[in-house]
């Protein structure tokens, strides 16, 4: 049986390619920032932002052959260290048909897979909803 959506002050919805654009840092800085204020917060990723959290990338990128000495987190290790953070406060949901679609089905253990039909659910639990990126 599915767990109920937890009441949340944002819903976050990440749509679309990650890494075009400024989308991951800018999301990333408004949970954190929200979280710093008390608020708890849910994010919802779909199409290839569900790539975000892939179980595959391990916890750094790879090597930059410019500055070989320095190690740069990979975006499953922020969101990893975030939720755990704020355990009682951070809600990560990956649409599931967007990640199998993908071949990002196996996701680290932190965040929840979710059928795309419950999206409707997760805009009700959350008192404000913001669209980031598009499909």
């Amino acid at each position: 049986m599915p767990r109920p959506v937890p009441r949340t002050d944002v819903l976050l919805n990440l749509f679309g390619a990650p890494h075009q654009t400024d989308l991951v840092t800018s999301a990333l800085r408004l949970a954190a920032a929200l979280l710093r204020r008390g608020a708890r917060v849910q994010i919802w990723t779909c199409g290839d932002a569900t790539r975000l959290t892939g179980a595959a990338l391990g916890d750094t990128k790879p090597r930059d052959y410019t500055d070989l000495g320095r190690e740069h987190p990979s975006t499953a290790r922020l969101v990893r260290e975030l939720i755990e953070d704020h355990p009682d406060r951070l809600y990560w949901y990956v649409c599931r048909f967007c990640a199998e679609e993908r071949g990002a089905a196996d996701q680290i253990p932190q965040v929840r897979t979710r059928a795309p039909f419950v999206f409707a659910e997760h805009v009700n639990a959350a008192d404000k909803s913001l669209l980031m990126g598009v499909c």
